[in-house]
């Protein structure tokens, strides 16, 4: 028979030991070291209740505290390394207590299951890297004020990618402020709406130990206390699923965000130069100098939208309550993190260390026709019904294609062809900066 608590918390029931294949297929250790420190943060609060509750003595609390507290602090040392032979990271930590603290240590699990202990872990760190998260964010929207308020430069606005109206530099870098910062909303209505804990649920169906749950999810920082149902509490992974979904979205904006450096640092655009720390070069071509930085971020959003749809497959399907396939959210939601933390990072530094080019950004906005809303916008103040005004412009474009012309470099003589309406005040009502100045477009600048 297998000897129980030499590498597993289970074998009593085994004739033979695992295969080494499944062994290694099984494991989780080369994937979640991470949850070693917030699976002991559970651990202690459940010895805390179990004192409380009558389940331990004191001394045995104490010894037990102490235990745990030692294992984390040489883990942290690196003197104490969480290896294969482990089959996972409540498996480690357990039987080193054992070793330590002897048969008192075999009292730890008494009205706890893996199945609800490795969702308490992953609450904990979910919610702990959610909040380093936003707080990655704050440094990139502080990032983006700043370089915005340094750049207060018109240039064009764009749909569909043809130049549009005129805008600012510094209007267009704040509006991805403005989604980083719906983002970080996200981020923390998921930490609310997770902000329950699942221990004390058992495998699926409680304890017939007496024992406070709330009391752990108070020591542990649930605001919301215990959740209600033990087989959701063990089969929820609806709180990973929601944040690999904010994380998504929060990659598709840093995604957008990098396809325009990328285009407005091309020879095509020549908006904005990338500092070098955040570019490469070709190794044939001599004179390249590539945004991989921000490629990197556009190619790698892919990667997290990837994590999000494996988690989401491997739920699907599960019957009540706990599953091995829900092992699979300890994969998505660490590789997406490395990619969100990583990316957030890249792009702040490349938005905090680029140079606008205000003179190329401004010919830009002179051989768009940008001012022609304006043009409209004229007519209609001087009578002439807007579907009406929209055509005469249009017509105006026309001409000024053909002439090789902007509009504001029209005679008046040669405007009064396509109107009556026009006056010698259309000049300045037309002029760029101007245009700025109107209504409630005085926001952007």
């Amino acid at each position: 028979m297998p000897n129980t608590y030499e590498t597993k918390l289970w074998g009593g029931r085994f004739r033979g030991d695992e295969d080494a294949l499944m062994q290694h297929f099984n494991s989780e250790c080369w994937r979640t070291s991470w949850l070693v420190e917030p699976d002991i943060q559970g651990s202690l609060a459940h010895v805390a209740m179990q004192v409380k509750c009558g389940l331990l003595t004191s001394a045995e609390g104490e010894a037990l505290t102490r235990g745990l507290e030692t294992i984390l602090a040489d883990f942290k040392a690196g003197q104490l390394v969480y290896t294969e032979e482990y089959e996972d990271v409540h498996t480690f930590v357990e039987l080193h207590l054992i070793r330590r603290v002897g048969d008192v240590g075999k009292k730890l699990h008494t009205a706890r299951s893996r199945n609800d202990q490795c969702n308490v872990d992953m609450k904990l760190y979910v919610k702990q890297q959610a909040h380093r998260v936003a707080a990655l964010i704050d440094t990139f929207c502080a990032t983006l004020q700043r370089v915005a308020e340094e750049n207060p430069w018109m240039m064009p606005g764009y749909t569909h990618l043809q130049r549009a109206q005129v805008v600012t530099f510094k209007y267009h870098l704040m509006a991805y402020c403005e989604m980083m910062l719906r983002d970080k909303k996200r981020l923390l209505n998921a930490v609310d709406v997770m902000d329950e804990s699942p221990l004390g649920c058992g495998a699926l169906a409680g304890t017939t130990h007496i024992i406070d749950r709330s009391y752990t999810a108070q020591l542990l920082g649930f605001s919301h206390g215990a959740c209600k149902n033990f087989l959701d509490g063990v089969s929820d992974r609806d709180f990973v699923l929601e944040v690999l979904s904010d994380f998504s979205i929060l990659m598709m904006h840093l995604s957008r965000l990098a396809e325009e450096l990328i285009l407005w640092s091309s020879a095509e655009f020549g908006f904005v130069v990338l500092d070098d720390k955040y570019t490469t070069g070709s190794s044939i071509m001599p004179q390249k100098k590539n945004p991989d930085g921000a490629e990197l971020v556009r190619g790698r959003t892919g990667r997290v939208y990837g994590d999000l749809m494996a988690l989401l497959c491997a739920m699907k399907g599960l019957p009540l309550a706990y599953n091995k396939d829900m092992q699979q959210d300890k994969d998505s939601f660490a590789d997406a993190l490395d990619v969100v933390t990583a990316s957030l990072m890249m792009m702040e530094r490349m938005i905090g260390t680029l140079q606008a080019k205000p003179e190329a950004m401004e010919a830009a906005v002179k051989k768009g026709f940008l001012n022609a809303t304006e043009v409209a916008d004229y007519l209609v103040q001087h009578g002439v019904p807007f579907r009406d005004a929209h055509g005469i412009v249009g017509q105006i474009v026309i001409y000024c294609e053909d002439a090789q012309k902007g509009i504001e470099e029209l005679s008046l003589d040669k405007l009064l062809q396509f109107s009556p309406a026009f006056g010698p005040d259309i000049f300045s009502y037309i002029d760029y900066a101007a245009i700025l100045q109107k209504g409630i477009k005085k926001e952007m600048l």
